[in-house]
């Protein structure tokens, strides 16, 4: 009896048909950063449509400023087909600056943007500045009095915002400019309400929440207007700067998997991107509509690296 009931328990085992691995969004930073909004948003609006049959899990994979996830897709998931990972344009200058350990762009695929997150600059809640006008003065005064934290690695996208900004306002010794780069934007908004920092340069979406509990004070958006559901914040062309720095927001795939996976992850983004859902998320977090798919989103980034490469050099952050 013993082995009839263990040969039937096998055969009911077998004819149960296995569940296919839940999809997994990689957000390489810790939670609550820029990368980690777009996993869970897009994750959850996934499930919302029923684009995936289940919730996508997602796992913070943080360091070097997105390198770790990168290198762990290229070489150990490359061809996963149920994987996709959080990419915007801090993704593209590390890539353009060849911080991922000499790792290209052509070892993923790209999927594609869905939102354009505009450039923002904050201070503490009690900061003496009241404007990006009072900040800049004051580093042209004394460079070593403000220090700017952001949620990517020293010369990352967060980085060039600052050094760019301060670049169009006539500052020209950007080497003097003192940055902190830590693991997103919501160590960065630490830094600087705890005072180790004057002022966090970042993506609007990721701090909203910080900047509607009153955690930090907004003085200048760097998108063309104001951004909806923001009015009340200046852009810095307004403050007599002529700054425009939009981190769009998308998704990559490892290289190996087939087209017709690629395929099925540039519809699925597509559908995200197209609803309602979306929409809100949009509004409630200060995206912009900014939507580019497969083929086409690929040759963008060639050039959004070829782009990111000549203000590097620039401002002489490359050779």
């Amino acid at each position: 009896m013993k082995n009839w009931t263990r040969a039937a328990a096998a055969a009911i085992l077998t004819s149960i048909a296995v569940p296919a691995a839940a999809e997994e969004c990689i957000a390489p930073a810790n939670p609550g950063g820029g990368w980690d909004f777009t996993c869970r948003q897009i994750g959850r609006i996934m499930t919302e449509l029923g684009v995936v049959p289940d919730l996508v899990q997602v796992t913070n994979l943080a360091g070097a400023g997105g390198g770790v996830a990168y290198s762990q897709v290229v070489n150990e998931r490359n061809n996963d087909p149920d994987v996709f990972i959080a990419a915007s344009s801090a993704t593209t200058t590390r890539l353009a600056q060849n911080a991922f350990g000499g790792a290209t762009p052509d070892q993923v695929r790209w999927v594609g943007t869905i939102g354009g997150d505009p450039g923002v600059i904050v201070v503490a809640a009690d900061s003496e500045y009241e404007s990006l006008t009072d900040l800049v003065e004051a580093i042209k005064a004394d460079p070593s009095s403000v220090a700017f934290a952001g949620g990517s690695a020293v010369g990352g996208f967060d980085h060039l915002k600052v050094l760019m900004t301060l670049d169009k306002a006539g500052f020209t010794d950007i080497r003097k400019v003192k940055y902190i780069g830590v693991d997103g934007g919501a160590d960065a908004i630490t830094q600087t309400v705890g005072g180790f920092a004057q002022a966090m340069t970042g993506d609007l979406s990721e701090i909203t929440g910080f900047i509607k509990s009153g955690d930090v004070r907004p003085i200048a958006v760097l998108s063309e207007e104001r951004v909806e559901g923001f009015e009340d914040v200046p852009t810095a062309k307004e403050q007599g700067i002529d700054i425009v720095a939009m981190n769009w927001r998308g998704v990559y795939v490892p290289k190996d998997i087939s087209d017709e996976d690629y395929q099925k992850w540039v519809d699925a983004l597509k559908q995200v991107g197209e609803s309602e859902e979306w929409q809100k998320v949009m509004t409630e977090n200060g995206l912009a509509p900014y939507s580019i798919y497969g083929d086409e989103f690929e040759t963008f980034v060639a050039d959004n690296i070829a782009q990111i490469q000549k203000i590097s050099k620039d401002i002489g952050l490359l050779q």
